[in-house]
């Protein structure tokens, strides 16, 4: 089922919208023309991605893909959004809670069609919010959020690290003596261990993930893992998606092996400029073993992501205090609402149920924080009591 078509304007473009995921399906060549065009975009504006998400999250009837195209058809900006779950009227991208940077695709040779999809939303939002999570600094949606003519508000969202891509001996440089010297003598121990690195073609991905999932679990078995990603949607979804952007360039599934078994494998997600390591799965072996996974994916990541010529070494989501050693800059991403005048109270009282929120769990992590300290403090003068000392 095709959308209507409207006239946008200025500059001859005209909008649509895709309400249809076998429709979404089709579009893979065009989006993929346009990704090529929108310097601003991450791995996960990818239409493999987006598709695959959709056929393993998406929700009948909820679909809305806003299109914007040249008078010959030439696809110059794309919104990948859906209905939200709920009574309320609300529009979030595609990707789910499973994708660390949303955002929109604008051809960067076609400086109409920003206001042309501006207006286009605007149309398809009457009474109800847009509310996109995860934008990266600099993204296409940033521009989006400027030029919107109707209620709109920039709110914290998660915190992501990030690195140059630059060679391993780079990275080390930048830590303090000490732990640069601790680090390269980790990295002697993988050299002597003889830890092989594989980099695998298209064919061999989907045993590759299957082994990465099974790995992954075991990693974490009795820790607390994330139980989305022991789902068999999610495998179906990574297993569809992941096949398709290594074949494009736009993923990099590795193996390392030790005494010819496979002991991890890594997933990385790419776009022309950054690199982001999305999930592994290690062998409790290693661990064993006491050898730095963290620092092993690194080099790798670190040396292929220079190869390729991409600036940025992002290490997604999350400030988990591992990351932190390798001294990486904090990027903020940031959640973007927008809505029209008779959706305004309703985009003010989500932005304000979003923030309490956030200061709600912000307390939490404090208590935990504070709980921490005080339960060190405890052991500590328990052991001074004791005649322990330090």
């Amino acid at each position: 089922m095709r959308g209507r078509f409207a006239a946008a304007p200025g500059g001859g473009l005209r909008t649509e919208v895709c309400r249809d995921g076998a429709w979404f399906g089709r579009l893979g060549p065009e989006w993929t023309a346009l990704y090529g065009r929108c310097s601003a975009a991450t791995p996960f504006q990818a239409h493999a991605w987006l598709h695959s998400w959709w056929l393993s999250y998406g929700r009948p009837g909820a679909l809305r893909v806003v299109l914007v195209r040249r008078a010959d058809g030439t696809l110059v900006a794309a919104a990948p959004l859906m209905r939200a779950a709920g009574p309320l009227p609300v529009l979030t991208a595609l990707g789910g809670s499973i994708t660390d940077f949303s955002d929109v695709l604008v051809d960067d040779g076609c400086p109409e069609a920003l206001p042309a999809l501006a207006g286009a939303l605007a149309r398809l939002t009457r009474g109800a919010v847009l509310d996109l999570r995860e934008v990266r600094p600099g993204a296409a949606a940033e521009r989006l959020h400027a030029v919107w003519r109707g209620s709109r508000r920039r709110l914290a969202d998660s915190l992501c690290l990030e690195l140059p891509a630059a060679p391993m001996d780079v990275l080390v440089k930048r830590l303090p003596s000490s732990r640069g010297q601790r680090v390269r003598a980790k990295l002697r121990k993988l050299d002597a261990l003889g830890i092989d690195e594989r980099i695998l073609a298209g064919p061999e991905v989907p045993a590759a993930l299957e082994r990465l999932l099974e790995l992954h679990r075991r990693q974490w078995q009795g820790r607390g893992v994330t139980p989305e990603h022991t789902s068999a949607r999610f495998a179906r979804h990574l297993t569809r998606a992941v096949r398709s952007m290594v074949e494009s360039g736009n993923a990099m599934v590795t193996e390392f092996r030790l005494d010819g078994e496979v002991v991890c494998v890594d997933l990385t997600l790419s776009s022309p400029r950054l690199a982001g390591g999305y999930l592994y799965g290690a062998d409790p072996v290693l661990r064993a073993r006491k050898v730095d996974v963290a620092a092993m994916l690194l080099r790798h990541g670190a040396r292929e992501a220079d190869a390729s010529g991409r600036t940025t070494l992002s290490l997604l989501r999350g400030a988990e205090p591992y990351k932190h050693h390798w001294r990486p800059e904090t990027v903020p991403n940031q959640r973007l609402l927008l809505a029209g005048r008779a959706a305004a109270p309703l985009l003010w009282l989500r932005a304000g149920a979003a923030a309490g929120r956030r200061w709600v769990a912000g307390q939490a992590r404090e208590r935990e924080w504070l709980g921490r300290m005080l339960g060190r403090l405890a052991t500590r003068l328990r052991r001074t009591a004791n005649g322990g000392g330090g």
